[in-house]
């Protein structure tokens, strides 16, 4: 059986949109905080809870590990908003083929964000004692296009074992 082109569905869909507009104000947001010190993003509600002091501190780039592991120029030594920008357009891509290929790759790349989002939660909580609304969101999400992503890869194998 080859791979066929299918719905994502529509929650799929909202989670991802949800994800990458989030990654694209996480940029946004950061690029602003870098021209301007001063500048107060909306997610910015008090001194323990700011979003831009989350996104332009160490770790909101390359996970706080890339320069640590291969320099400050490396061309992985991206900001995480990019990261999750290139997550969530391949959960959309690989929720749109009905394959056992793309269902693997979507439960490892689901594996992957979940991992990454308890790392950079306890960074956020533990480290940076902050609260951010933006990050607890893609956490959130992450962990439902996870839930999703098991679900659909359990779902063709059930209806096996029903015939």
């Amino acid at each position: 059986m080859g791979t066929t082109w299918r719905n994502p569905g529509w929650v799929r869909f909202a989670l991802c949109l949800a994800g990458l507009v989030l990654s694209l104000y996480a940029l946004h947001v950061k690029a602003a905080r870098a021209r301007d010190r001063n500048y107060r993003a909306l997610c910015d509600v008090g001194t323990a809870i700011s979003c831009s002091r989350v996104f332009s501190s160490r770790w909101g780039q390359g996970f706080g590990l890339v320069e640590q592991v291969l320099g400050k120029d490396s061309v992985l030594n991206q900001s995480n908003s990019i990261f999750g920008c290139i997550f969530y357009t391949l959960q959309l891509l690989l929720g749109c083929l009905r394959g056992r290929w793309a269902s693997v790759l979507l439960v490892l790349s689901s594996l992957v964000s979940l991992a990454g989002s308890v790392y950079l939660a306890w960074i956020l909580f533990f480290v940076l004692y902050d609260f951010c609304i933006v990050c607890l969101t893609t956490y959130a999400i992450n962990l439902g296009l996870m839930v999703l992503s098991f679900r659909e890869m359990q779902g063709p194998q059930s209806k096996v074992k029903e015939h």
